[in-house]
């Protein structure tokens, strides 16, 4: 308990440290996270069923060769390439954001550094100091976290991917 309690207090004084924009920063992280774990959920509970019931459904066809049947088949496999690129674009597009975040953070320091320098004027290394943390933090917070997510999100793509070659080849195309 003592553990959690010194952890809680080191994110806070890195939070307290980094500024406001570190709040912005880890929202976005958890958004991020959240919507990568659900992609794994689908991948691998959800979309095997509904793969399942599509080749059901294609079996159960009396016409499998018709231009109407081929129609069908494409627009189960549309609908199933949609379900499995549900999210990739906002987890892609909260990736490209996180560096700019932090870069926000960086601007909203160097404000503050520049405040100081104004009303308190250039002998208080100890206050510019604070400014010139709470604009490295945020930067480093959010160039930090990207890595991570690309690495994750790139084998996510990828197990979209065979996910739908998987289904496509799953219905014969005769």
């Amino acid at each position: 308990m003592n553990y959690l309690i010194g952890l809680f207090e080191s994110v806070r004084d890195f939070i307290a440290t980094g500024g406001d924009v570190l709040y912005f920063v880890a929202a976005a992280l958890f958004l991020m996270w959240v919507l990568m774990i659900e992609r794994y959920w689908y991948l691998t509970s959800v979309f095997p069923k509904v793969k399942k019931n599509i080749i059901a459904n294609w079996d159960a066809r009396a016409d499998t060769t018709s231009w109407y049947a081929h129609r069908i088949r494409d627009a189960w496999i549309s609908q199933a390439s949609d379900d499995l690129n549900a999210r990739m674009l906002i987890i892609r597009t909260i990736i490209a954001m996180c560096p700019l975040i932090g870069l926000l953070g960086t601007v909203t320091g160097m404000i503050s550094v520049f405040e100081t320098m104004a009303t308190q004027g250039t002998s208080n290394a100890r206050l510019m100091a604070a400014g010139i943390s709470m604009a490295t933090i945020p930067t480093m917070a959010g160039m930090g976290a990207p890595p991570f997510g690309l690495f994750i999100n790139s084998r996510l793509e990828g197990k979209v991917k065979l996910a739908r070659e998987g289904l496509v080849d799953s219905l014969p195309h005769h």
